[in-house]
């Protein structure tokens, strides 16, 4: 009978993608912020 082997490398792939999900996921949260503050500022300096 033959063993099942392990693929280690579905496990190095697998934290490759949430990493590469974090990345993204605090780009996007970082960007929104700064969205909102630019807006809160045009919004500051239209008002009479």
């Amino acid at each position: 009978m033959s063993q099942k082997r392990k693929k280690p490398s579905l496990q190095q792939k697998k934290e490759e993608v949430n990493r590469k999900a974090l990345y993204w996921t605090a780009l996007s949260v970082l960007l929104l912020i700064i969205l909102i503050a630019v807006f809160v500022i045009i919004g500051e300096s239209t008002n009479p």
